[in-house]
């Protein structure tokens, strides 16, 4: 047993993926119960933290400050009446539910909460982390990209017009903000030079410095601050992927009723929902550890030196995926459920193009910072220069196409009662056929 920085670290023997088998299911079903208790506690906090918003209590009577209203809810749903509706696919009917659940359990097993650590009462130590993977990040990418599938069957075999829409509507919706996600994490793969997870957060643990003036300005080390616009498209990207607000559009009750959930009831129903709450935790624990440095504590905790020791840094790492979760509460508080077109056109025409450009960037950067001596800072503040002039120039707005009038939008616009009196509208002539041919036959003689 070796020590780096007061942490012991474990044998390669004990190491990740080379765990006794009671160790891994220690780890398997401490995850399991941290995200049902998780799922649970952000139901309740969302409630109160919306009906703050909005002037309200809340849920206050089951349990202290209403803290069991979420266990009640499930409890209810439980003993509801499961409904199924005539000409239903049974089978992909009941299998859409755990096709959507089961991802997102999965998605935890990479995800780090802290360093190697002792499990109490044993001589055995561990890594606070299931499995790690050479592509730990993809793997997140991939199984996450599988629920999807759930929603689009739930929604296909329902034998329902609205469900079928919002099956449809989910599908578009994860491929166009899956690509600006995958690639708003290129930049960090560049940077840290691994898909790893513990080792990309390992990367973000030393600190940086800009030099502007001959003066070394000190920044942390997380990639919110190095790579901001990648964090930003990310962060907006997340919401998409998991169907928040305002982007919850498979599920927009002013035109589908409940999208993909319409006809599903009881378990089936809260199954989708314990399946969206913990995908808004899993991205919000990859955000936190691409781009918020992991479970190491922020400054100035990390000036404590056992402030990345033992079980602390899993305190850290909670409260910085907490943060995102409260964002999600924010947003949905406070924004209106954008239009269909205007959120593809986000996707499609804003977040893609914005990512392509930042990672050209990035790579010229670490290129030529790698083959020549010219200054890193200089490039950087000159990728910034220009990705503001970029993101300024689209905002700027189009010069409207001036149409001229035809007679059918002469008609339209005629107002009848315009000099007091009703009088019909202009005849707009229509030529038949017969008087087409005839003047194409007139005009050939001629």
């Amino acid at each position: 047993m070796s020590l780096v920085a007061g942490i012991p670290l474990a044998t390669p023997d004990a190491g990740v993926g080379n765990d006794e088998w009671w160790v891994v299911g220690l780890k398997v079903l401490l995850v399991f119960v941290f995200l049902i208790v998780l799922t649970l506690f952000n139901i309740w906090w969302e409630r109160r933290v919306v009906a703050r918003m909005q002037h309200r209590i809340g849920p206050n009577v089951h349990g202290p400050a209403g803290l069991l209203q979420s266990l009640a809810d499930g409890m209810k749903l439980m003993f509801k009446e499961d409904l199924m509706p005539k000409g239903v696919d049974r089978f992909v009917f009941v299998a859409a539910p755990v096709i959507v659940s089961i991802p997102a359990f999965l998605t935890f097993a990479v995800i780090p909460f802290g360093p190697t650590v002792r499990i109490p009462f044993t001589d055995t130590y561990t890594r606070l982390q299931i499995t790690d993977l050479p592509v730990s990040v993809l793997y997140v990418m991939a199984v996450a990209s599988i629920g999807i599938y759930g929603i689009v069957l739930g929604g296909w075999s329902s034998n329902s017009t609205y469900s079928l829409l919002g099956g449809l509507r989910s599908s578009a919706q994860m491929i166009s903000y899956e690509v600006g996600m995958g690639l708003a994490l290129v930049t960090v793969f560049l940077f840290a030079g691994s898909m790893s997870t513990s080792e990309i957060v390992a990367a973000q643990g030393s600190n940086q410095s800009i030099n502007l003036f001959g003066a070394d300005i000190p920044i942390p080390g997380w990639y919110a601050f190095l790579l901001f616009p990648s964090f930003v498209i990310y962060v907006i990207s997340m919401i998409g992927e998991t169907n928040r607000a305002p982007f919850d559009l498979p599920e927009a009750e002013g035109e589908l009723v409940a999208g993909f959930l319409t006809e599903y009831s009881s378990m089936k129903y809260a199954m989708f929902f314990l399946a969206e709450y913990i995908n808004m935790a899993t991205v919000s624990a990859l955000a936190t550890t691409l781009f918020l440095g992991g479970w190491r504590a922020p400054w100035p905790i990390s000036i404590w030196d056992g402030a990345n020791s033992g079980f602390w840094p899993v305190l850290w790492f909670v409260g910085k995926m907490m943060l995102f979760i409260f964002f999600y509460i924010w947003l949905r508080g406070t924004l209106p459920r954008l239009r269909y077109d205007q959120f593809m056109k986000l996707g499609w025409k804003i977040l893609i193009p914005v990512s392509l450009g930042w990672i050209l960037l990035v790579a010229t950067v670490r290129a030529v910072g790698r083959e020549t001596t010219f200054s890193r800072t200089t490039l950087l503040v000159a990728a910034a220069v220009v990705l503001l002039i970029a993101v300024i120039t689209m905002f700027i707005p189009q010069k409207p196409k001036l149409e001229k009038p035809t007679e059918d939008d002469r008609a339209k616009d005629f107002d009848a009662f315009a000099g007091g009196f009703p009088v019909p509208p202009p005849l707009v002539h229509t030529p038949s056929r017969s008087e087409t041919d005839t003047r194409s036959k007139e005009g050939s003689r001629g």
